[in-house]
This record gives structure tokens, sequence and C-alpha cells, in this order.
């Protein structure tokens, strides 16, 4: 019902150009209805990839979605040396799967073992974090997925259990981790409506626009799991980062 309705806001006010947002409206709308048709669209916040929609199409052009797991595993490389194994935690869902995999295979050309975890309550992450400190790092899926999140516990108790370097992608999740390379969904917005105009004012065609991939990203570093590891961050990494200080939600 929901996409009868916005195909019919797109048929009924015939923009000169749409803009959207995430997979569901590249699956369930564009790909279905609109893909090499003459209503120009621009997309952001597909995660990792838009082949399997057929984008880039005559009609369609945009920014996708990537984590920086590559530079943040890196980082890690240096920062807790020899960073031969490390512990993926995630909630037990399917995107935390499909993320892991991605891990997975960037581990293994890094000469990274990567063991995963999975959890479906607050209690069985914990173990996981508590078990993980036994690699030489560990990586912090989201936890979108475990209904019974427990923050102020968590958040509370975390400190005693760190002894080892724990990073991240997700904003959200720096509460829980050391450090952390997040993406600025503004970058992603920005884009999108510069594309928009440049299609609507120079009548450019979104086939002669590359998609392109996020490029931005903050640096976060949480200053109580910091103290706890012992780690000492290099001046050129703390001089660009933005500290959190966390003892309640």
């Amino acid at each position: 019902k929901k996409i009868t309705a916005v195909r019919r806001l797109i048929e009924y006010s015939r923009p000169d150009v749409v803009i959207t947002a995430d997979d569901n409206a590249a699956k369930y709308l564009i790909q279905p209805y609109y893909i090499n048709s003459e209503t120009p669209f621009v997309f952001c916040g597909i995660n990792w990839s838009a082949e399997n929609y057929g984008f880039p199409a005559s009609n369609v052009t945009g920014m996708i979605e990537v984590a920086p797991i590559k530079p943040l595993m890196e980082w890690a490389q240096r920062l807790a040396p020899p960073a031969r194994t490390a512990t993926y935690i995630g909630a037990d869902t399917l995107t935390e799967r499909k993320n892991y995999g991605r891990y997975k295979v960037l581990g293994e050309k890094m000469g990274i073992d990567i063991t995963p975890r999975f959890a479906s309550t607050s209690a069985e992450w914990k173990q996981h974090y508590i078990d993980a400190q036994q690699s030489d790092f560990v990586i912090m899926g989201s936890n979108a997925g475990i209904n019974d999140w427990q923050s102020e516990a968590l958040i509370q108790s975390l400190p005693e259990h760190t002894k080892r370097l724990s990073i991240t992608v997700h904003q959200w999740m720096m509460p829980y981790s050391v450090l952390g390379f997040t993406k600025i969904p503004e970058e992603q917005g920005i884009w999108a409506g510069k594309t928009a105009l440049a299609i609507i004012e120079q009548d450019i065609k979104p086939i002669d626009i590359p998609v392109v991939a996020n490029r931005l990203w903050d640096i976060w570093i949480n200053s109580q799991l910091i103290s706890a590891t012992g780690i000492d961050l290099p001046a050129r990494l703390q001089q660009k980062a933005k500290f959190m200080s966390v003892t309640s939600p």
C-alpha cells in the first residue's frame, strides 16, 4: 500500500527528480517500477553495493553507504600488535551475520582470525564481551535486535571487564567500545541534494554521474574504556578524534 501511494504521488506530481534513501526504496520502488524510465532518481544510503538493484541505470545514480572497516582494522593492528585474533560481537540477526561476513573476508586478507559471537539477550552479549578479552581485539557489531538491551548496567560494568581494544563503525555502540570510525549521515544527504540540483539545473543525465561511496567519517574515543585498556593512543589519532565520556545513558 505504501509503495502504491508513493507511485501515485510520483505520477501525480511529475517531479523533475526523485531522491530516495536506503535499500527498501531501491528494491521495492525503483527496481520494479522505474528503472530505465524517464524519471530521474538519485539514491543514497544503499549499503555496500547497488549492483543487485541494477544501478547505475540510464535514469539512476547515487551514493552507496560503506562502513570504514578497512582503516579501522588497520588501526587495530597498529594498536594491538600482533593482532592475529579478534572476536566479532553482534545481535543474532541476519544483518549482523552479513556484516560479520565482510569482516571475515577482510580479516583473512590481513591475517586476522575473527571468531563470531551472536547474542539474543544482554546477558549473552555481556558474556561474549568478557570471553572476547582473550582475543587480541574485539569488533563491536550492532546491538539492534537485542530486545532487552540494558544500557545503564552494561555501561557501568564494562570498565572492570575491559582489557582489550574494541572497535566499532556504529556511533550508538561507542558507549561500549574503545575506538570508533563512524559514518557521517549528512554526507549522503548533501551529496544527493547537490546531485539532484545538477540534474535539474545543468540538465546532466543520471547515467553521466558516477555512483560513488561515502568518504567521510568521525573518529570517536571512549575515555573510560581506553583508560581501562592502558593503550596509549598516538597523538595524531587523538587530535582528530571526538572524545566520549559516558557514565550513564
